[in-house]
Parts: C-alpha cells; sequence; structure tokens
C-alpha cells in the first residue's frame, strides 16, 4: 500500500512577505520538483497564504468576523488573493509532472465561531485514489455564527487529518522546527511540553497565528492519535523520504511516536 500524505506548505516558504502579492517562483518551482521526485506516494497538500491573503483580511477585519458595510468586498477580494497562489503553486506542480488540481475552502467549508465544523473530505480521498493531488489553502469561509471566518492552512490540515487516515503529517516552514526561548530546535512537543515554545513570529501580518497557532492545532491533532511534524523547507525530501528531517515531532499520549 503506497503511503498517504498531507503535506502543508507555510505561506511563509511560498511568498515574501514582505511584499504584498509576490511569490517566491524559484522556492514553489523546488519545491514542486521534490515532490515529483516521489512518485509513490499520495499527497495531499494544504498550503497558507503568505502575503497573498493575510492583508486583505486584516484590512477588511475578517479575522475577526466583522460585519461591515464592505464584508463582500473583503470576502470576493481576500479569497482572489489566495486563490492566485493556489493557481501559481498548482501550475508549479503540473509542469513537475504531478497532476494536481486546486480545492477552494470557500466553496466546500463551513465554519462555527472560527472552527471548521465542515470541509468535504470525501471528493479528496477519491481524487487521491484517483492519482490526483488535491491543493487546499487557507481561506476565508462563510461562519454559522459570525458571519465570516478565516480558516488556516493549519487548521485545515488538523480538520482533514482527524478524518482522513494519512500514514504521515508534515508542515514545512521557514524555521527548522518550534524553537524554545534560547534559539534551540524543541525535539519533541507533547501536552506535557506547557509554555515553552516559541512563536517564532515575524514582524509581517499574520491573521492567523504564527507558529503558536501551528502547535495549538497539532497538539489538538496528537490527542487524537494522530503525529505530526515540523520542519525546515530545505528538509521536504527528508520527510518525504521518512528520514530525520531535524525538526520538531508533535505527539500526544495516545500516539505511537
Amino acid at each position: 500500500m503506497p503511503e498517504r500524505i498531507l503535506l502543508k506548505l507555510g505561506g511563509s516558504i511560498l511568498t515574501d512577505k514582505g511584499r504584498q502579492g509576490v511569490a517566491d517562483l524559484g522556492r514553489i518551482r523546488s519545491i514542486a520538483g521534490e515532490i515529483a521526485r516521489r512518485d509513490g506516494s499520495d499527497i495531499c497538500i494544504v498550503h497558507g497564504a503568505g502575503s497573498f491573503g493575510h492583508p486583505e483580511a486584516h484590512r477588511y477585519g475578517l479575522a475577526g468576523g466583522e460585519r461591515g458595510a464592505d464584508l463582500a468586498e473583503g470576502i470576493a477580494r481576500t479569497h482572489a488573493a489566495v486563490c492566485s497562489l493556489n493557481a501559481i503553486l498548482v501550475s508549479a506542480l503540473l509542469e513537475s509532472g504531478i497532476e494536481a488540481v486546486g480545492i477552494h475552502p470557500l466553496g466546500s467549508a463551513i465554519a462555527h465561531d472560527g472552527r471548521l465544523v465542515a470541509l468535504g473530505e470525501r471528493p479528496l480521498l477519491a481524487l487521491m485514489e484517483a492519482g490526483v493531488t488535491p491543493v487546499l489553502h487557507g481561506d476565508v469561509v462563510m461562519d454559522e455564527a459570525r458571519g465570516v471566518s478565516i480558516v488556516s492552512g493549519d487548521q485545515i490540515v488538523r480538520f482533514l487529518a482527524e478524518r482522513i487516515p494519512f500514514t504521515r503529517v508534515g508542515l514545512a516552514t521557514d524555521v527548522p522546527g518550534v524553537l524554545d526561548s534560547g534559539g534551540t530546535v524543541i525535539s519533541r512537543i507533547g501536552p506535557e511540553s506547557g509554555p515553552m515554545v516559541s512563536a517564532g513570529s515575524s514582524g509581517h501580518t499574520d491573521v492567523t497565528g504564527g507558529m503558536a497557532g501551528k502547535v495549538q492545532e497539532l497538539l489538538g491533532l496528537a490527542k487524537c492519535g494522530v503525529s505530526s511534524d515540523i520542519f525546515h523547507v530545505s528538509r521536504l525530501g527528508d520527510f518525504l523520504d521518512g528520514r530525520p528531517h531535524g525538526g520538531t515531532r508533535i505527539t500526544g499520549s495516545n500516539t505511537n511516536g
């Protein structure tokens, strides 16, 4: 049986977070090539927004569920921004020989008070079984309680990994792992780790919680028995091959490692 891998690509590794709407095309092509060299696994990709979407979400107050007169404009422009990055990544994957399709959560997800309550996983499973790589992204979604919410790629990873039997879950970032207050990579984080984690956030606009938000989502996932890994994007090949990647493993009391 082939492996089924859930891979999250951080927005910071796909974009120049200091310049709105600027993709790092060289990095994106490199990532696509790295994934293409491993053709024995089913992969589902989720990516962050980076400088595509975060500024728009902040400008229109969407992260807080605000319902101003320009709500419709904020939804449309924020979604358009994240979709444009998704299209760039999907195009690079196709050019590398990966049959990838973009999946936009706005059209298939519902949140309640900021948390995903529905996101169709059955089509994703069917796509992977057909040899197609679904590529999802953090997005603005409609919210039963707030009207609208921003749902991060990290929250999508948790939602999917709780419902689809992935063999491995990994997050590629622009840092070597989760860092302690001294800047050293924490090799393992579990429920007992407490407040030793450094958020390690940049000064750029991020409405989805940065590293602290990632750890929170993955600790929640670990409670369901699913371990995950956070590593530097330069070690993507190591993760895909199942080798040590020098990053952080998030585990829970019910996990196998």
